[in-house]
């Protein structure tokens, strides 16, 4: 049931009103600034099919061959398959992409969870759920979602000003909902089905309103318009810019014009109190793929950095190896956050697997919150040659190439040519334009820092620490609330209860 590089490509040669730059966009496929990504989605697809790494991308049951990233988490082994599947995408294409389906298919499973609050609204929408998760699974197709809305003036209510600046339900037919408004989306443009989810709104007392709709929007429909932000492929050589060519995905605002969506793809509507759920539950799974890009991106930054004081003679420098001590924080602090959550499973509402919630949000600010920080320490130890150094075209000039060869040739082993090569990655990695779209897009992309917080704050066990000093300072219970304290971390003792019960 895993479809090839080719069948996807196919499958978005379609109608999709696609513009950049003032253009319509004949083909995502060919268009210097879509192909590359499009590529790179197309090699995953081919990846589950390759001898060589086809079991480490894909698992059979009943028969059929599905890709690991979009199997609903039942046990903790499925999180390190999943985890083994991401790293061997990003190791095959040797950088890092973040909108490819295997992060935004989990916001899919935290819906699964969230059956209880929608059977309350409707049955039939938590039966949408199970069938688009199952729709997901056998038909493996390049899944996306549309989250952030045109802003508009955020000191009013939805209904307070232009209608049409956040999505909403505009009508009701026998086929289903008519839908206006936009969101943004990355990828959406090269992808083919998007969850479309409600607004972050303050929906105060309201118990209905035409913003808390969420649903599965097939991105080929008809009303669609797809206004994508210029693309940084193309813009100069790959060989000056190889991060900027190769893995830029291109953000884009999905216009809705009037867009139906049948009613089997609806997955809450009106009601705020389903709204409010999924907005509060929607990254419990796919911030693991997230964050775990960010340890890849960690990777990155010491690579750069450690080359480069090691071709100039630096290494042994105290304050230079402070500095890549503080990187390696860095990177191991992720890593550690990610195999904890995993070592340190809970169970959802819906009998998932999820990895630990607070080891999770916690890694996930870690990552988002420093990385600023870790760009510039790696900055400084690449030196300002990043910024200074020439392009491919001088090195190869017949009078400026001989004397760039001279001063940047350091002995046998780092000649003219590597040295180039490095700058040129260290430079597009923290120097360019596509190096603060993507500081910026780790920032925001799953949400706004507060709302990263908030997930903390709602998933930590404050519990614990307060048990603790209420013992210690042999206050009463009654400073407790009415659920009392919990002795101990959570997460430990639920393990050694999990392995207690497994025994007996």
């Amino acid at each position: 049931m895993i479809r090839t590089g080719e069948e996807y490509k196919a499958s978005i040669r379609d109608s999709r009103a696609v513009y950049m730059n003032g253009e319509r966009i004949k083909d995502v496929t060919t268009h210097p600034s879509f192909k590359p990504l499009v590529d790179i989605r197309a090699r995953i697809y081919d990846l589950q099919h390759d001898p060589a790494t086809r079991h480490l991308m894909t698992y059979r049951e009943d028969g059929e061959v599905h890709a690991i990233n979009n199997k609903l988490p039942l046990s903790q082994q499925d999180w390190w398959d999943k985890r083994r599947a991401t790293d061997t995408v990003l190791e095959d294409i040797g950088g890092v992409v973040t909108r490819v389906g295997d992060e935004t298919v989990g916001e899919m499973w935290s819906l699964f969870d969230g059956q209880d609050v929608l059977n309350e609204v409707d049955p039939q929408f938590s039966k949408n759920i199970r069938n688009h998760i199952f729709k997901v699974l056998h038909t493996d197709p390049f899944h996306v979602s549309a989250n952030t809305d045109p802003k508009g003036d955020r000191s009013k209510a939805p209904q307070e000003q232009d209608p049409d600046m956040l999505l909403h339900v505009v009508k009701e037919t026998d086929a289903g909902i008519i839908v206006r408004g936009a969101k943004y989306e990355t990828a959406a443009a090269y992808a083919n089905q998007a969850f479309t989810k409600p607004t972050i709104a303050n929906w105060g007392d309201a118990a209905y309103s035409d913003y808390a709709v969420g649903f599965i929007c097939d991105l080929g429909s008809p009303g669609l318009k797809f206004i994508c932000r210029t693309g940084f492929a193309g813009r100069a050589p790959i060989d000056d810019y190889p991060l900027s060519n190769r893995f830029d995905e291109v953000d884009t605002l999905v216009i809705f014009d009037n867009v139906l969506i049948p009613w089997e793809n609806v997955l809450f509507y009106r009601h705020t109190k389903a709204a409010v759920f999924i907005r509060a539950t929607l990254h419990r799974y796919s911030a693991f793929a997230f964050v775990q890009r960010n340890l890849k991106l960690a990777d990155m930054l010491i690579g750069a950095a450690l080359f480069n004081v090691r071709q100039t003679g630096l290494e042994k420098q105290q304050a230079v190896q402070e500095k890549l001590s503080r990187l390696a924080i860095y990177r191991e602090g992720i890593n550690a956050h990610l195999t904890a959550a995993i070592a340190l499973p809970e169970r959802s509402p819906g009998g998932l697997m999820m990895p630990n919630q607070s080891l999770l949000y916690t890694g996930r600010v870690l990552a988002c919150s420093q990385l600023h920080e870790m760009m510039h320490i790696a900055r400084e130890l690449c030196g300002g040659q990043i910024c200074v150094t020439p392009d491919k075209a001088a090195f190869e000039d017949a009078e400026t190439g001989p004397w760039l060869e001279k001063f940047y040739t350091i002995n046998d082993k780092w000649i003219a040519d590597d040295r180039r090569r490095l700058l040129a990655f260290a430079r597009d990695l923290l120097n360019s334009d596509y190096a603060g779209h993507r500081l910026t897009f780790q920032l925001f992309a799953q949400s706004a820092p507060f709302a990263h917080l908030a997930a903390v704050y709602r998933n930590f066990d404050w519990d614990g620490p307060l048990d603790f000093v209420r013992r210690s300072a042999g206050l009463s219970k009654k400073v407790l609330d009415e659920k009392g304290g919990r002795t101990g971390d959570r997460a430990v003792s639920q393990w050694f209860g999990q392995v207690r019960d497994a025994a007996e």
